[in-house]
């Protein structure tokens, strides 16, 4: 039986997984914001019932010593777990959002209650409701109820390494922080929104952009958080199904 805790720590571990980062208990220790044992306690846990898989990834050099390096895998019973979860809280982002009218960092907040309560009658009678969204308000897809999840088939850029004079469409933003998403959304920084980079400020410095007739000027931690893609020209298409664990 999972507990609310066990789903936050495998949730976690799907959406960094997404990301293409490496999954390890430090890595897991800074996003969860928990300490090092704490997190190791709760990963026996979750490899003893099957959900990841804890083990050497391979070997490094340490002062002429080989050490091993230890990742974190979930396994195909995780996967599902982690994609159940991360729908149920997609659509109940997109219910407090759409229905509801509440703002991005609220429903995020309110939607990691939501998602550890949700019976999967309600889940379905919501998706229902909602005509079955494929993304949620941030732009990240929403699984379907077998775990599939339906990908852009055209490349996503960070907004940072967007070249200047150059158009794009917010694919999505990073939704782990609640001040960012509070502010992004006071720019008018919104998932379908057209963006331009005007200049980029050279040795690392800010990048100015424009949406609309307005410009404001962002710096690279705030741009690599915000991903874009190209003008879309047709509508919503251009989507791809990815399969599901089995």
């Amino acid at each position: 039986m999972l507990t609310e805790k066990m789903e936050e720590y495998l949730e976690a571990l799907f959406k960094l997984s997404g990301d293409g980062e490496t999954l390890n208990p430090a890595r897991l220790s800074e996003h969860l914001n928990v300490t090092a044992p704490t997190v190791l306690d709760m990963l026996k846990r979750l490899e003893s019932d099957g959900f990841v898989r804890y083990g050497d990834s391979g070997k490094s050099q340490d002062k002429g010593k080989h050490r091993a390096k230890r990742s974190i895998n979930l396994t195909a019973k995780g996967q599902r777990a982690a994609k159940a979860l991360v729908r149920r809280h997609r659509l109940s982002e997109r219910f407090l959002t759409d229905v509801l009218g509440l703002d991005w960092e609220s429903a995020h907040r309110e939607a990691c209650r939501f998602e550890h309560v949700l019976s999967p009658e309600v889940e379905e009678r919501l998706a229902d409701v909602l005509g079955n969204p494929e993304t949620c308000p941030h732009g990240y897809p929403i699984p379907d109820e077998k775990g599939n999840i339906k990908e852009p088939v055209q490349e996503i850029k960070q907004l940072c390494d967007i070249s200047p004079n150059e158009k794009r469409c917010i694919a999505r933003v990073e939704e782990e922080q609640p001040e960012l998403l509070q502010y992004l959304a006071t720019l008018g920084l919104l998932p379908e929104v057209e963006i331009e980079v005007k200049e980029i400020a050279p040795f690392g410095g800010p990048l100015l952009v424009q949406i609309g007739d307005t410009q404001y000027a962002l710096g690279r931690e705030v741009a690599s958080k915000i991903w874009t893609k190209k003008k879309n020209r047709r509508g919503r298409g251009g989507s791809q199904w990815v399969s599901a664990a089995k």
